[in-house]
């Protein structure tokens, strides 16, 4: 039997975690991955997981080189209250891909979902399940599953606009111009009436 618990050496205990998470996210996608699974990948006790990342959002913040934890920007967002939640959502999101740049592993991963099945289903399952949903929850609104989706298609749908495809004058615009004419949207889509 393998043996698990603290390995010798605190950074490579550290980057065996983070290899064991990106393979497994890769090829399970983010909901079929457990921190169980990550942790018999990488031959620690999955108390050491948790130790160095938290819980599974956190450690596929940091497997995917995220520069933010989604889950904790969300959370702060709201704690500024839930009107006007959609547009300093897309403002912060896009202040956060402005500064990352070309290299960005973020633009990596868009760029992956556009072509690869399982990177796509790896940040779907991410976006509507582990950012939008949760937020939705906090909000507490109706058909999460359904707003849930539309919010993260409206993201995803200007990320790829503006970072890969490079529409213009969206590609150009600035955040100031952007963040509520796109947020105003999502905002409908968090808070707003859907039809029957």
């Amino acid at each position: 039997m393998a043996r698990t618990g603290r390995r010798p050496g605190d950074s490579g205990t550290r980057e065996a975690i983070l290899a064991a998470a990106r393979a497994s996210f890769a090829q399970r996608g983010y909901d079929a991955t457990s921190i169980r699974a990550v942790a018999a990948a990488a031959g620690v006790d999955p108390a050491l997981v948790h130790h160095y990342h938290g819980g599974k959002a956190e450690l596929f913040a940091a497997a995917m080189r995220l520069p933010v934890n989604p889950a904790e920007l969300i959370a702060a967002l709201l704690d500024e209250g839930v009107d006007g939640f959609g547009p300093r959502l897309i403002g912060r999101v896009l202040e956060i891909w402005d500064t990352e740049g070309d290299d960005s592993p973020l633009l990596g991963l868009l760029r992956s979902a556009a072509t690869n099945e399982a990177a796509a289903a790896m940040l779907r399952e991410f976006l509507a399940g582990e950012v939008i949903g949760k937020a939705l929850v906090r909000i507490d609104s109706d058909r999460r599953e359904l707003r849930a989706s539309l919010a993260a298609s409206q993201v995803m749908g200007l990320l790829m606009a503006r970072y890969v495809v490079r529409i213009e004058p969206l590609a150009s615009a600035d955040r100031e111009t952007l963040a509520p004419l796109v947020g105003e949207t999502l905002q409908r889509y968090f808070t707003g009436e859907l039809p029957a």
